[in-house]
């Protein structure tokens, strides 16, 4: 027995801690507004696919089967709650063998901030979560028993985790690195060569595609190196881990001793996964949830090491009652949207855009919805209205979104439609709708739309350097239009080459209309280069009036001297 009186491998304080566990995600999934990155998921699961711009397309099937079911945040959510609490009891039954303690298992998951982000937020984090849990559940067993049907059980799990986040490679990988023995093993192969056919249909989906996601994730996302990036990453990581027990988390599991193959796994997961991303915060900003998978591993070394040194002081326990107590103050307030918590980051794009969608919709009725830059409005609104209505127009000085590639672009042409921007462009926007929380739109109707974001360009010619205020000439092809016509614009059209320094563009120089008028030739393109020195991005723009013009070719480094 343990020092509470409850045995290490009872169930029935686990049932209650899970009941809590799911009745508090479910409320919280139903009383909480659709953050944005959930809403625009939702869209992803009404074009499903076997990937996306973004993410692979696990979170499209979880948000699918639920919101099939009612349409509604709890519903969109619902997988998301079931399988989170389907989690933490597989890691229960992981840490059996252990012989951990059920009360001290419940105070650390408790306390996991990041455990109970996941807990009803729907994002491709909550499928991966479940499958590296999964993943660990069959991988205990087979390290013990060598049995074919628990390869191919890792064999599907293993592909789970590629289409549900590309983290999922690390923890297959380190899993590997962890344990080479595996390459011996003749079931080791049945895991490796189901995985890999399993994921070929989005391997084949980027190929086709000319691999949108690696691009992104790999040059796209790419920052100036900023000192902060590199020192505010452990400050979040302990925040994730808890916001006044993370520290004791961490130094707990370092004192962990390895003693079979399994723990083994856990140091490595643990140690790569965050070491992997402290490394890229050399490359730009880390977000604090990147290294949920591993907190998997990190909660169960933290319980295997206070099984190894009975357990930690008595001080300890208070204290993640009281951080447990916290974080639920937290979610309590944003279940009943206490001014403080609504105005804090991240949890502004909780709330009033069930009210905006209706001031909106009031407006347009069932005309479509252009929104300038950005994902996460107009998914709210094809959301809350239920359609698809709206897109992001994803202007030259933002990145490409899947809004680039989804059909809804082709479905409003020549059509009449709401432009919405949070700047003011004069002779485009003249009216302003203000939502809830003080943010305002521009807005101002567009009789003909007509747009070219999905129209690429090829860069036929090698100039990279030219001389200051030199004019060049660069031979230019359509490479793909899904928007037909692209030389016969009814608007005022013109292609421009644009050179941008640290975001923002210092020079457009353009050619009038008539652009393409045959899809296949090429055409000598001549503009001015910037007057002053320096190094470039430069990028080809499709600008159709009142549009302030769309990304149409790969950026290319470009120097004057």
């Amino acid at each position: 027995m343990s020092p509470t009186g409850i045995s290490s491998s009872s169930n029935k304080p686990i049932w209650y801690f899970l009941l809590f566990w799911t009745i508090l995600n479910a409320l919280q999934s139903y009383t909480l507004e659709l953050h944005g990155d959930e809403a625009y998921y939702w869209v992803y699961s009404r074009f499903l696919d076997w990937g996306y711009f973004d993410h692979p397309p696990m979170v499209a099937i979880f948000i699918r089967i639920g919101d099939s079911i009612m349409h509604n945040e709890l519903g969109l959510r619902l997988l998301t709650v079931v399988t989170n609490s389907a989690s933490l009891y597989l890691l229960w039954l992981i840490l059996k063998k252990y012989a951990v303690e059920a009360k001290w298992f419940i105070a650390i998951a408790s306390g996991l901030f990041i455990f109970h982000m996941y807990g009803f937020t729907t994002t491709p984090d909550s499928p991966l979560f479940f499958f590296t849990v999964l993943f660990y559940y069959c991988y205990q067993q087979y390290i013990e028993n060598d049995k074919w049907s628990l390869a191919l059980a890792l064999g599907i799990i293993a592909a789970c985790l590629l289409y549900s986040k590309y983290h999922g490679i690390l923890v297959i990988g380190l899993t590997l690195c962890s344990n080479i023995k595996l390459f011996k093993r003749k079931s080791f192969w049945l895991i490796a060569i189901l995985a890999a056919i399993l994921f070929m249909p989005h391997v084949l989906w980027q190929f086709h595609h000319d691999f949108p996601s690696l691009k992104y994730h790999l040059v796209d996302r790419s920052e100036k190196y900023d000192i902060s990036f590199t020192l505010n990453y452990p400050l979040g990581q302990l925040a994730m881990a808890g916001p006044l027990i993370g520290w004791f988390l961490f130094y707990a599991a370092a004192k962990v001793k390895i003693k079979d193959t399994f723990i083994r796994a856990l140091v490595v997961n643990a140690i790569g996964t965050f070491l992997f991303f402290w490394i890229n915060t050399f490359k730009g900003n880390v977000q604090m949830h990147w290294t949920l998978v591993a907190y998997v591993p990190l909660i169960m070394l933290v319980l295997i090491s206070f099984k190894q040194s009975n357990y930690p002081p008595k001080w300890f326990f208070m204290l993640t009652v009281a951080n447990t107590a916290l974080i639920l103050f937290i979610r309590f307030a944003l279940m009943v949207q206490l001014p403080f918590v609504m105005k804090v980051g991240q949890f502004e794009s909780y709330y009033g855009f069930r009210e905006w969608t209706k001031q909106v919709h009031n407006i347009v009725g069932n005309n479509y919805v252009i929104i300038r830059d950005g994902f996460q409005d107009p998914s709210k609104y094809n959301y809350y209205s239920n359609s698809l209505k709206a897109i992001s127009y994803d202007t030259r000085y933002y990145r490409k979104t899947q809004y680039d590639m989804w059909p809804i672009e082709d479905s409003m042409q020549h059509k009449k439609a709401l432009y919405m921007s949070e700047y003011y462009e004069p002779g485009t926007t003249t009216d302003s709708l203000v939502a809830l929380y003080g943010r305002k739109w521009y807005t101002g109707w567009i009789e003909d739309v007509q747009t070219f974001q999905k129209t690429e360009i090829g860069v036929l010619s090698d100039i990279r350097t030219a001389k200051p205020g030199e004019t060049i000439s660069m031979g230019l092809q359509l490479i793909e239009s899904r928007i037909p016509n692209v030389g016969q614009s009814n608007n005022p059209t013109s292609l421009e080459a644009c050179f941008f320094q640290n975001g923002d563009i210092k020079l457009a120089s353009k050619v009038g209309s008539g652009i393409f008028s045959d899809d296949d030739a090429i055409i000598p393109f001549k503009f001015k280069v910037p007057d002053k020195p320096g190094k470039y991005e430069l990028l080809f723009s499709i600008r159709t009036i009142p549009f302030p013009g769309s990304k149409n070719s790969a950026t290319i480094g470009f120097t004057v001297k």
